[in-house]
């Protein structure tokens, strides 16, 4: 299991997209459609009431946070593997994809930054189920079904380079890094709720700055796929890092 996971985070294409995943799955948790709304997803995964977050268990706080990223991670692992599989049937036509795929991540930056709010919609799931930690997977997996308009863009984004990778597995992977990126503030928030509360507080006052640099980002991908340079650096480092890498024993 080891070595099939070295082998395949060792490829020079995950060594650029797994960071890009990460980073987006934590722009997409500072977006205005997923901070304001932390207390309430803690409280159905908890089944708490909002004045009892504050002094609730840890214990019980991280629980809900564990299982409502777990519901989650598993709709975009599956999606991000199907999405992986597709791209290996059509291999033969990497270089054209790769440059639509450049071309639509670049329409979701525009998206995710505000400059095309035409195409903000509401995709989100609005019956959530009965509260508690065994609602809490539940809750997550609406979640990830439901991807809110600003979570949409950048995990679309992901799909794109799932696609691109040409492989289930890689697929997976970058999924799953998303899914870490988005979910690690969930689990933070549930350790130190009364902190993240003031932290995210001073976020939300300059989302604007962070959706305008989340946008800046997926639009960079999206011209580096377009113009070619992303398989360019992907040749790059497979020839000067991944050739000569190897895992320590």
């Amino acid at each position: 299991m080891i070595n099939w996971f070295t082998e395949q985070a060792g490829s020079g294409s995950l060594v650029l997209a797994i960071p890009v995943a990460l980073l987006a799955g934590l722009v997409s948790f500072f977006s205005p459609c997923v901070i304001p709304l932390l207390p309430g997803y803690l409280s159905y995964a908890t089944g708490l009431s909002g004045a009892d977050l504050e002094n609730a268990r840890r214990g019980r706080m991280l629980a809900g946070a564990l299982l409502f990223v777990l519901g989650f991670a598993v709709v975009f692992i599956a999606i991000g593997t199907a999405a992986g599989s597709l791209g290996s049937w059509l291999v033969d036509y990497r270089r054209q994809i790769t440059t639509v795929l450049g071309g639509l991540t670049i329409v979701l930056g525009l998206m995710f930054a505000g400059w095309l709010p035409g195409l903000q919609r509401d995709w989100r799931v609005h019956k959530v189920p009965a509260v508690g930690l065994a609602a809490a997977p539940l809750l997550g997996f609406l979640f990830g079904l439901g991807w809110t308009p600003c979570v949409g863009p950048t995990l679309g984004v992901i799909f794109n380079l799932s696609l691109s990778e040409g492989t289930a597995a890689r697929g997976a992977i970058l999924s799953g890094i998303y899914a870490l990126g988005l979910g690690l503030p969930f689990i933070a928030a549930s350790l130190a709720y009364r902190r993240a509360l003031s932290f995210f507080a001073v976020v939300r006052r300059h989302q604007v700055l962070v959706m305008r640099i989340g946008g800046l980002m997926l639009i960079l991908v999206g011209l580096l796929m377009v113009s070619g340079a992303w398989d360019y650096a992907v040749q790059w480092l497979q020839v000067r890092l991944v050739n000569n890498f190897r895992p320590a024993v």
